[in-house]
This record gives structure tokens, sequence and C-alpha cells, in this order.
């Protein structure tokens, strides 16, 4: 868990992917590593998210490859079967996180309360998805969540972009975004991976900026 939350630091943005077919997985794993931003987390919202994941750990072993929207112990199975690394939910599921830990899995869920954070507290968790992050409040919401629970980092995703990730990564309780906006599904579908190679390298000068 320590590594994975290290690696986050250090990449500042994790690329939150939706891949409908298994065959953009490998070029678009090709583009992102070559942007300087070897991490995916690949959303389970599709039928060919399982073997995309398979194929992204399979020629990039030491990626930093996910599974998000992860909803059910099967998801999270088939996930990390298929090589992913971590897990990321939207919510907060007792039982998908409790599967994760007894596994050793590392696992971020999605906390939005109080109640959801002193859940994940209470079990040992240091680092917490916040999701729909814009639409619930953003950095401020964020730093109000996080006052009482000073050991807490936050990753959150929903609506940030290259305009606002100044905002987000300057805030000493987030460890990392997640972003959309430098792997969008047209981008991918249209087979524009010269394009994410480009807008990963921006993401990653960006974030040297942010946090020089």
């Amino acid at each position: 868990m320590k590594q994975i939350e290290e690696q986050f630091r250090e990449f500042g943005v994790v690329p939150v992917v939706v891949l409908n077919d298994a065959k953009d997985a490998a070029p678009l794993a090709d583009a992102l590593a070559e942007g300087g931003l070897p991490c995916a987390e690949v959303t389970f919202r599709t039928e060919a998210a399982e073997e995309s994941v398979r194929q992204i750990a399979g020629k990039y072993p030491d990626m930093l490859v996910g599974a998000g929207t992860v909803l059910t112990k099967d998801q999270v199975i088939r996930a990390v079967d298929a090589g992913a690394k971590f897990i990321v939910s939207p919510g907060f599921d007792p039982e998908i996180v409790d599967a994760c830990l007894e596994k050793g899995i590392p696992v971020f869920p999605g906390c939005l309360t109080p109640s959801e954070v002193a859940q994940a507290v209470k079990r040992g968790l240091e680092v917490v998805k916040f999701f729909p992050a814009e639409q619930f409040g953003g950095v401020s919401a964020i730093k109000a969540l996080a006052a009482p629970y000073t050991m807490l980092k936050f990753m959150p995703t929903g609506g940030i972009n290259a305009k606002n990730l100044s905002d987000y990564l300057s805030c000493d309780k987030i460890l990392c975004c997640g972003g959309s906006w430098m792997v969008k599904g047209d981008l991918i579908e249209n087979g524009e991976f010269d394009k994410i190679r480009e807008l990963a390298k921006e993401a990653v000068e960006l974030v040297k900026n942010i946090r020089a």
C-alpha cells in the first residue's frame, strides 16, 4: 500500500480510463508510458475492462495499472487476477474494502462524509477517494472533511482538469488527483494516441510546476 501511495504522490495525476475495446489497451499504455505517466485506473464500466487490464499488465509489468468503479467482490477478484495492482471504488462499500484488506490488495474507496471517512480510518486506511470532487465542494470540502482526520490523504476525482489541477495539488491533504482529460473517450476511439501522449507529457510538466 505504501509503495503505491508513494507512486501516486510522484505521478500527481492518475489517468482514469474507459476502454470499450481491449484492442486499444496496449496503444493507450504505450502513449501514457511514453508521455511519462505510466499509470492508469481502468474503470470496470465496460465489458472490455478486465481484458484491458490484463493486456496492460502483461505488456507493462512495471506500469501502475489498477481497476476503478469496482462495485462487487467478484470484480475485485477478476481485476486482481487480470493484473490490477490496486482497487478504486466510487463509494465506501464495507464488503469490498474488507475483502481487499483481507487479501492484502491496496484499496481506495470513495468517501464523501465524516461517517464514511471514520469507517476508512477504523480500517487503517490512510488514503481515500473523494468523488465526484467538483460536484461535492472541491478543495474546500476536502479541507473541511480532512480537518478532524489529520492522518488522512485524499485522491479526488470528478471534474478535475488541467485548468483546476493546481487548486487541488496545492492542498497538502491531497495525495494525487484522478483525471480523464488526457485520455478522453473520443481520443481513444479515434486512435489519437499521439495526442494522448502529448497530453500526458503536459500533465507531467504541470504537476512538476505545481509541486516545484
